[in-house]
């Protein structure tokens, strides 16, 4: 067992647990052990079961009082848990969120895994000084390190009364041995909860590729097509017919937006906590790629510069324009060529889309380039576009970085 540092004479010896602990302390240990872990792998957060861990300890202790400290990453002690027996005295202070003096003996066994037992908390140089005025009401006093050997997570304390009897060799073993494996246990269901997190993630991130990949680019090209086929059929239809047709696509381009919002929530460990766009470049690959089956013909593309943390928003805006811009092409253009050029640069992102077809007949419908130019200026940019039957159309879509974080 481990060494036991004890009021005063500090001595520490070696001992066999089963040799000194009764049949009916082992039971109840083994118990407690045994509730702990089969708490600790089905809890979804592991810190919710240490309440139950500083009252199981406070129990086969025979302690008045029970408090667990958590360890912070920057070396901080923190009173997480406490617990008082029906004959603790008086109503306790919440002491929860308390951070130890790093030189308290919570806080030293805390970093050496050794445990402390003292016979009165006021008396002994070891703790008098670090006792707060509430709990000068306890006397005996023992503390074990809470965790495993590779992950101290904390100290695990329990207190009695001034005059009552204090803590043994085998109450502290217990203590000792008891901390130990309810630690491992929190530490298991860490790893477990890490696992079942990672994955959930991927399986959030399959789901969100295959949104994206294979729904977003089904329902874009069902809605190129449906223009596609207005622009064959304007003149032919009634006035219901065509408002059922246009209101049909305006649906369209909600479910995508939708479908899009969807897969970047998926796509976030926390949805509240907007993530930088994913893979903007692969997302513009695939918008020329289906504008080129529908053409047939594939456009040529030009990508330059970084675009990994591009902003969330912006990239929303960036796909939605090449999106609409290209819509145009296919619908209207009859072009023979088409080039895309999408760059990053330290100040911003443009987008250019230019077709060598009949330019943008008067007579179409203006809301996609409106489309075009409100996406641009919410993110505080500019959409330029220069059309005619001679030249082709030119489509410029610009905007800062700085603007849309």
């Amino acid at each position: 067992m481990s060494c036991v540092v004890r009021s005063r004479l500090r001595a520490c010896g070696s001992y066999s647990l089963v040799n000194v602990m009764d049949s009916t302390l082992a039971r109840r240990m083994l118990a407690a052990s045994t509730e702990i872990t089969r708490a600790a792998l089905s809890a979804e957060d592991p810190d919710a079961v240490l309440p139950l861990v500083v009252r199981r300890a406070a129990e086969l202790a025979e302690a008045d009082l029970g408090v667990v400290t958590v360890r912070a990453d920057d070396g901080r002690l923190t009173v997480e848990a406490t617990y008082g027996a029906p004959t603790a005295i008086g109503p306790l202070a919440d002491p929860v969120g308390t951070v130890l003096s790093s030189r308290s003996a919570a806080a030293r066994v805390a970093r050496s895994g050794v445990p402390v037992v003292v016979d009165d908390l006021i008396d002994d140089p070891l703790t008098a000084p670090y006792v707060p005025a509430s709990l000068r009401v306890y006397g005996p006093f023992a503390v074990a390190p809470f965790g495993t050997r590779e992950r101290r997570l904390g100290a695990l304390a329990v207190y009695r009364r001034r005059g009552a009897s204090t803590f043994t060799r085998v109450a502290v073993d217990v203590l000792t041995s008891f901390a130990a494996q309810a630690g491992l246990a929190l530490v298991l269901a860490e790893g477990s909860t890490a696992r079942q997190r990672i994955a959930v993630y991927q399986e959030r991130e399959r789901i969100a590729r295959d949104l994206h990949d294979v729904i977003v680019q089904r329902l874009y090209a069902t809605g190129v097509q449906l223009e596609v086929l207005e622009r064959r059929l304007s003149g032919q239809l009634d006035t219901a017919d065509a408002a059922r047709l246009s209101e049909t696509m305006e649906q369209i381009d909600q479910a995508i937006a939708e479908v899009r919002a969807t897969a970047r929530t998926l796509r976030s460990a926390d949805p509240e906590i907007p993530a930088h766009a994913p893979l903007l470049d692969d997302s513009m690959r695939s918008e020329v790629q289906i504008a080129g089956e529908l053409m047939g013909r594939p456009p040529r593309l030009e990508i330059d510069g970084d675009f990994s943390d591009v902003p969330v928003p912006l990239a929303d805006h960036a796909r939605a324009a090449l999106r609409e811009a290209l819509s145009n092409v296919v619908r209207h253009a009859g072009a023979q060529t088409v080039l895309v050029r999408v760059r990053r640069s330290d100040s911003g992102l443009l987008l250019q889309v230019v077709d060598d077809g009949c330019g943008i007949p008067r007579d179409v419908s203006k809301r996609g380039l409106r489309n075009l130019e409100e996406r641009a200026v919410a993110a505080g940019g500019r959409c330029v576009i220069t059309s005619s039957p001679d030249s082709g159309t030119t489509v410029t879509w610009e905007v800062p970085l700085s603007s849309s974080t």
